[in-house]
């Protein structure tokens, strides 16, 4: 088992099931909270994690398989997608690979599914097609705002690791997006993608 990624939530590593390479995520205790409802919080995050990669799988989005669930570690073993990370390709395909991104995005919102984590490094082109990873922030939500936060992590993503490219990078995204969603959705939600930005300036000032 070889350790791949410590994040705040959740480890990630590369191991094996039945047989074949898989990746194994372990949501660590947290000792600052009371132990049972710091197992209470990650048995349910762990469970809803997994119902959530199913259910969009099941809506046409690509996603790892979800092999196996242990809700008394916290663990889920997932289907290991050979590929590259978006966020490592070429910057010309980081730019046209965005406005596949806006489409799988544009799906998930269409079916009131917020991905809650939107980064280059949670999508893995494969040879397959474009695969979006880490629902561990997701859920479900029909909400304009909550559709808003989603976009706006994502475009400050691109301003803050691809900076040379945001402009074009989320003009493409934008595309990819409202032809899912049409253009009335996706001015609804672009607009207030702006007004989130100027309540975050706005506390910068205050």
């Amino acid at each position: 088992m070889k350790l791949l990624k410590k994040g705040a939530e959740a480890d990630i590593y590369i191991t094996t099931w039945n047989a074949q390479n898989s990746i194994l995520k372990i949501r660590k205790k947290k000792d600052y909270r009371i132990h049972s409802l710091d197992t209470r919080i990650r048995t349910l995050r762990t469970i809803k994690e997994a119902k959530m990669l199913s259910e969009a799988k099941s809506i046409g989005v690509a996603t790892p398989l979800v092999y196996f669930v242990d809700e008394k570690k916290c663990e889920i073993y997932l289907q290991f997608i050979k590929g590259k990370l978006v966020r490592d390709l070429p910057i010309k395909q980081i730019i046209r690979t965005c406005k596949e991104i806006g489409k799988i995005v544009g799906v998930l919102h269409k079916n009131s599914i917020m991905h809650g984590d939107l980064t280059t490094s949670n999508f893995i082109l494969s040879q397959k097609g474009l695969v979006i990873l880490d629902f561990g922030l997701s859920q479900k939500t029909d909400k304009i705002d909550d559709h808003a936060i989603d976009l706006r992590l994502f475009k400050e993503v691109l301003n803050s690791a691809h900076a040379q490219i945001v402009d074009n990078a989320w003009m493409q995204f934008i595309d990819g997006y409202q032809k899912i969603l049409g253009k009335n959705v996706t001015d609804k939600v672009v607009n207030q993608v702006l007004v989130i930005e100027k309540r975050g300036r706005y506390a910068n000032v205050v």
